[in-house]
């Protein structure tokens, strides 16, 4: 074999290995990435189930206590938004 003929092969193996490392690489970073998004979904979830419960639970105190005490409108609610001029506020 002639020396331009072993280093175009020597160049085309360790550009092969170049790309394969590199695409390699990249996959392992695409599985990092894809993990951390599954991980941020399952707090997301944790979160909304337990502002859910917790919306749940203050439902639950207020047909409590409105069972326990009588409520009125306010003067607000009365009026239809109106100032007592009037006026919309």
């Amino acid at each position: 074999m002639s020396r331009a003929s072993k280093l175009t092969l020597a160049a085309t193996g360790l550009g092969t290995a170049g790309i394969i490392y590199f695409v390699h690489w990249a996959q392992e970073q695409e599985k990092v990435s894809m993990h951390k998004a599954v991980e941020q979904d399952v707090e997301k979830q944790r979160i909304r189930r337990e502002r859910q419960a917790e919306f749940e639970m203050q439902r639950a105190l207020e047909e409590e206590y409105r069972k326990l005490q009588k409520v009125s409108p306010s003067v607000d609610e009365t009026s239809g938004g109106q100032t007592h001029q009037g006026q919309k506020s």
